[in-house]
């Protein structure tokens, strides 16, 4: 047989011999002696074994895999526009990074992830596998998922301008409206969409924990509220019920309604989700005050933020804690919640703080301003 590379011979073989016989010497002879069925029956073995192994590699799984996003310094810009904007105030330009932190989710709604993906993802030290239904709720839509996330994203918004003015004692207006009502809830036919809580057992409700505490006071007891509906007042008594962590609830979904002295504008495209709050918030308190926050520092960091300055816990920080790191940051700002996640996963480097609240956060960033020793910075330990 001539095998041929680009048109050329490879391989001559000997011209045949005479009775016409297959020649001693041709590759053809040595295959037809050696040919043995049972290394035949095993070649085939082993590549219908490769074949299903390669199938096997591409099969979707139900996992998710979380790997290091972008960081965006909430100091400076994104397509030429100021990550923060304010109008109708002084503003003073900043230096420095006070990043907030995104993850690359693939899988769930977003499109299947394969075995070779999942197993690739495992073995690599910056990025994250779970469970599908640890992530995303059974059944949701790639559309639906977004538009949570884009919610999520102008709440945090919100609540980081409210925290930020708050922290710089500058007043603003805010109210609770009722966004929904809980299946079963126990201010059902009483309360609705739309209403906005004015008091609660004659106390002025300025904020969700007046709510929280005068519940918890009553021990259950019907409670009396008064909201504003289409411009008038409305009293209603309603017997909270108790939830399953022992707490006193009315059975409403609250969301904050602010007033503010001036705007301020987030521009950030293609980025959801809540985690960026705290960030958000420090970015615009460095905004409207003189001087440098960071120092001229490399920051980064994660976390929600409430009206009132509380630093919540959000998911993917081992990843968010790698981006950052990769991205230059030098210190990182975690919610102290998220601190059993943090242990173990911290790059080389990277100094991590714990953080409780916005002023927790803010101090921590001054002190690294100064140059000042930060290593009695409360960290994430085992403890």
């Amino acid at each position: 047989m001539t095998i041929t590379k680009g048109g050329q011979p490879a391989e001559e073989s000997p011209a045949p011999a005479a009775g016409g016989g297959i020649p001693d010497g041709t590759r053809e002879a040595r295959r037809a002696r050696g040919r043995d069925p049972r290394i035949s029956a095993m070649t085939l073995s082993g590549l219908l074994a490769l074949g299903l192994g390669v199938t096997a590699a591409v099969l979707p799984v139900p996992y998710v895999v979380e790997s290091p996003g972008p960081t965006f310094n909430t100091l400076g810009t994104e397509n030429t526009k100021p990550v923060i904007s304010v109008s109708g105030r002084e503003t003073f330009p900043a230096k420095g990074n006070l990043d907030l932190t995104t993850v690359y989710v693939d899988g769930g709604p977003n499109g299947p992830v394969s075995v070779f993906e999942a197993f690739s993802a495992w073995l690599d030290g910056s990025k994250a596998v779970y469970p599908e239904e640890l992530i995303f709720p059974t059944g949701v839509t790639k559309e639906e998922s977004q538009q949570e996330s884009a919610v999520a994203m102008a709440t945090s918004q919100e609540n980081a301008v409210a925290a930020a003015l708050k922290g710089l004692d500058i007043p603003y207006g805010q109210k609770l409206e009722v966004a929904d009502l809980s299946e079963g809830s126990a201010a059902q036919g009483k309360l609705q969409k739309g209403d906005v809580f004015t008091s609660l057992n004659a106390k002025p409700v300025t904020s969700l924990e007046v709510i929280q505490e005068e519940l918890a006071a009553g021990k259950g007891k019907p409670a009396t509220v008064v909201v504003s509906r289409d411009g008038k007042q409305v009293t209603e008594t309603v017997t909270p019920a108790k939830n399953p962590s022992g707490r006193y609830i009315l059975g409403v979904l609250l969301q904050y309604r602010f007033t503010f002295p001036f705007d301020v504008k987030i521009s950030l495209d293609k980025v959801g989700g809540p985690s960026a709050g705290m960030m958000f918030a420090l970015g615009i308190m460095d905004t409207l005050t003189p001087g440098d926050l960071t120092g001229g520092k490399h920051i980064a960091g994660t976390g929600t933020i409430s009206p009132d300055g509380v630093v919540g816990p959000i998911g993917g920080i081992a990843v968010k804690m790698h981006g950052a790191r990769a991205d230059g940051a030098s210190m990182f700002l975690a919610p102290a919640a998220n601190c059993t996640e943090v242990v173990g996963h911290i790059p080389d480097g990277l100094q991590v703080v714990k953080v409780e609240n916005l002023d927790e956060a803010k101090s921590a960033v001054e002190l690294a301003a100064k140059g000042a020793d930060t290593s009695g910075l409360p960290g994430c330990t085992n403890n």
